[in-house]
């Protein structure tokens, strides 16, 4: 270790109150270092006592590079490490110190050095509306549709953190031009974009060797938080500043590896000892969150993934509330059952709102538990994406809907009145709002007249369109019947995966207006009013949401994506359906083994209590559909009980069995 002293009293300090392998890792400080931190194992507090340790045994702030993922991870790390360094560091040794984003690195690093690359040191960063706005330019520029200046985004981002040129990452005839332009056009601007911090960083590392030196020089221990989330730029950002007298240390769990839709590649931690030849391994299997009971199933469910780092989460204590699987009728069953059981859990254990998340794998899902927590007037949070009433699509076709019933809403008409494109333009469109406002007349009347211009062939249709679907709604009572001909006849869909920036997006959009098909078809099944009562319903359960109580954000509905990092004392995973959970597309494209760990992350989550549910059937685009539970939902069973005869207890007033494990 380098240092020649030691202070005991803050030895013991930085070290009290750490397990063994916690220990292990804070006190190992030379050569590379894997610490698999698996869920609740305290990883932060492990880098932040060895980043205290390693100053400590004679190392200097700036000699300490730290590596994380987002600002408010930094910000926790830099805090921690303050209070822990005072007593042996000055202030301004520590703001000498790097401890911050791959991306806040890779500005500092372009600053000093991108005139190697032709840029101007005063280059300026571009956000994500930028971007979009410059793309449109190109794409227009090179006979593209500016509408799908997203996907184009998206496909280059992608491509950008896969390290691929873009036509092996898009089908997409134009995304090549596109590219060139776009990265052209930016030079020209002397600006990058968010993603071109990491690949020109990468650039100056790989072929510039007194830039990488330089860093070397500066930089003697580097540690990564969250090492399973690098993708393959910032894996050669941590081999190119680490040399082989360097001492580099890793944290992540490969068990917690569920992003490899946007360039993670968890190979970089598994394969981490080919990597770094002699390295050490620290597993933290010590779990601070979870009852042993939560973590059994934890257990049971991620040992069936094939490649990963063996490891066993435990924790100390009594075994806990046993987890419950519960198989529901239908998805409002489903949302019921979740619902009394948190009011009567509430009630009886004087919780918070905030003690309580719903998981879900898709958006979609949300809505029915969004309308019965509203109906039963539980606050409530969407954490992660939009409340379901406020998405884009369900939006656009709700005022589609809006419209057919009321042709003189102006709001909802010139929402969709070019939706699909019909070519009536902004020109048209501006012209329309100006007569009415000097007629004093609602647009749809300004629209009868012929207005001339370039856009009336496309008022035409979209007048055409209207009046026969008015007619529809007078004449027929079947309203779902018409209003999946009107996505049809719109071609709606194919809307939607024209303008998303990919497959999953696309499909999460069409998952979306399929959910409000089937609100309107279990709308229709109550028998409790027309069409125009289900409008109303729509926008009153969207504006009269209740106030947050407790001082709060209410119980929180969230994806298990949006989940990792998380906890919460009571959990609800819904949906866990073959096709849902894990979602359909894995089997084809081999990624059952990531879903699985997604499942993981969801049951790590919960602190004290864990319901797992299914539905018996679920409405898809109206119809029913007969759910099963997949693998996942049995593997949390102990060995001992039998799937085919499972005890059960009937709740009547539900309709639904449940399952106490």
């Amino acid at each position: 270790m380098r240092g020649t002293g030691t202070s005991l009293p803050l030895v013991s300090r930085l070290l009290h109150g750490l397990n063994a392998a916690q220990r292990e890792a804070v006190m190992t400080t030379q050569g590379p270092l894997l610490v698999l931190a698996g869920a609740g194992t305290g990883k932060t507090r492990v880098i932040t006592h060895r980043m205290a340790y390693l100053i400590e045994q004679g190392a200097r702030p700036p000699e300490i590079l730290s590596l994380t993922f987002t600002n408010k991870a930094a910000r926790e790390m830099k805090e921690r490490f303050r209070h822990l360094v005072e007593p042996l560091v000055d202030k301004g040794s520590l703001k000498a110190m790097f401890a911050g984003t791959f991306h806040s690195f890779c500005v500092r690093l372009l600053r000093e050095h991108i005139g190697h690359l032709g840029y101007k040191e005063n280059f300026t960063i571009y956000d994500d509306g930028d971007q979009q706005s410059l793309l449109k330019q190109v794409i227009n520029r090179a006979g593209g549709n500016s509408a799908e200046a997203g996907k184009f985004k998206f496909l280059i981002s992608l491509a950008k953190n896969k390290g691929l040129p873009l036509p092996d990452a898009s089908s997409e005839a134009l995304a090549p031009t596109v590219y060139r332009h776009y990265q052209e056009e930016l030079k020209l601007k002397n600006a990058v974009d968010f993603d071109d911090l990491l690949v020109l960083a990468v650039r100056l590392l790989r072929e510039f060797p007194e830039v990488r030196e330089s860093v070397r020089q500066r930089i003697r221990y580097v540690l990564v938080d969250e090492y399973q989330d690098t993708n393959a730029l910032q894996f050669e950002i941590v081999r190119r500043v680490t040399s082989e007298t360097h001492d580099v240390c890793v944290v992540g769990d490969d068990d917690q590896s569920i992003y490899s839709w946007r360039g993670a590649e968890s190979a970089n931690i598994l394969e981490f000892d080919q990597h770094f030849p002699g390295a050490k391994i620290v597993k933290l299997e010590q779990n601070y969150r979870c009852t042993p009971n939560i973590l059994e199933a934890a257990n049971r469910v991620i040992k069936n993934n094939a490649r990963r780092h063996g490891k066993t989460l435990w924790a100390e204590g009594a075994a806990g509330q046993p987890i419950r699987l519960v198989t529901a009728g239908n998805d409002t069953e489903e949302s019921a059952w979740v619902v009394s059981d948190i009011l009567r859990l509430r009630r009886d254990e004087n919780l918070r709102w905030e003690n309580f998340a719903v998981l879900y794998r898709a958006n979609h899902l949300s809505r029915v538990f969004e309308q019965e927590l509203r109906k039963m007037k539980v606050p409530y949070q969407v954490v992660g994406g939009m409340e379901f009433f406020e998405r884009r699509e369900v939006k656009d076709m709700v005022a589609y809907l809006q419209v057919i019933l009321n042709p003189n809403d102006d709001i909802s008409l010139l929402r969709v009145i070019n939706l699909p494109p019909r070519g009536v333009g902004k020109t048209t469109v501006e012209n329309l709002i100006e007569i009415s406002r000097r007629d004093k007349q609602p647009i749809w009347q300004i629209m009868q007249s012929e207005t001339g211009g370039r856009g009336q062939a496309g008022i035409d249709r979209f007048i055409k369109l209207l009046n026969a679907y008015h007619i529809r709604v007078r004449q027929e009572t079947c309203w779902s019947q018409i209003f999946k001909d009107l996505i049809a006849e719109l071609g709606f869909f194919e809307e939607l995966k024209r303008t998303s920036k990919d497959v999953d997006e696309a499909r999460s959009r069409i998952e979306n207006v399929e959910e409000l098909v089937s609100a309107l078809v279990a709308f229709e099944e109550k028998k409790e009013g027309n069409l125009t009562d289900f409008v109303d319903t729509l926008r009153l359960d969207t504006s009269q949401k209740d106030e947050k109580e407790d001082q709060g954000f209410g119980v929180t509905l969230m994806t298990l994506h949006a989940a990792k990092g998380l906890e919460f004392p009571h959990v609800y995973i819904v949906g866990v359906e073959e096709g849902t959970l894990p979602h359909d597309r894995s089997k084809a494209e081999g990624s059952v083994d990531e879903e699985r760990r997604l499942f993981y992350v969801g049951i790590t989550r919960a602190m004290k209590g864990l319901a797992l549910s299914y539905c018996a059937s679920r409405k898809r685009y109206g119809q029913e559909m007969p759910c099963h539970p997949r693998v996942f939902f049995w593997n949390c069973r102990k060995r001992s009980w039998s799937r085919s005869m499972p005890p059960t207890v009937w709740s009547r007033s539900l309709r639904m069995k449940q399952r106490i494990a």
